[in-house]
């Protein structure tokens, strides 16, 4: 007489739970870095813009007005296109913000409103900064 040997239901709950267990130990921590990636995402996508607004200002002898001059422009000596495709909106789908004076004395400043597309916050909500 042949006996099936395989896993019994009990044994499987156990597995299914300590698989559970560790998974509320890990997951926490691993969606915990989704927000700082999409800071250093919107940082990162900044500083090409920077580096664009930089060249155009080579090329025109002044930043443009707004971002999408970098792409489109009927200025005589405009040289461009500055970047390669549309102006990216932030990581979270909202538009950079680009002003002219920059704060502090700089040329130009770019932002992020961070996830809830307002001023100010913590967390996710954070500004991000390029200056």
């Amino acid at each position: 007489m042949s006996k099936n040997k395989g896993f019994t239901m009990i044994e499987l709950l156990i597995v299914i739970v300590i698989l559970g267990l560790l998974m509320s130990l890990v997951a926490p921590k691993m969606f915990s870095k989704v927000g700082s990636t999409k800071s250093k995402t919107a940082m990162i996508q900044m500083e090409m813009l920077s580096t664009s607004l930089d060249t155009y200002r080579l090329d025109i002898g002044d930043y443009p007005t707004n971002l999408n001059e970098l792409r489109n422009s009927s200025i005589e000596s405009w040289d461009g296109p500055y970047i390669p495709k549309e102006v990216p909106l932030d990581p979270w789908g909202n538009p950079y913000i680009y002003k002219i004076p920059g704060k502090d004395g700089n040329s130009y400043s770019l932002q992020s409103y961070g996830k809830n597309g307002t001023q100010g916050g913590e967390g996710e909500d954070k500004d991000v900064i390029y200056q």
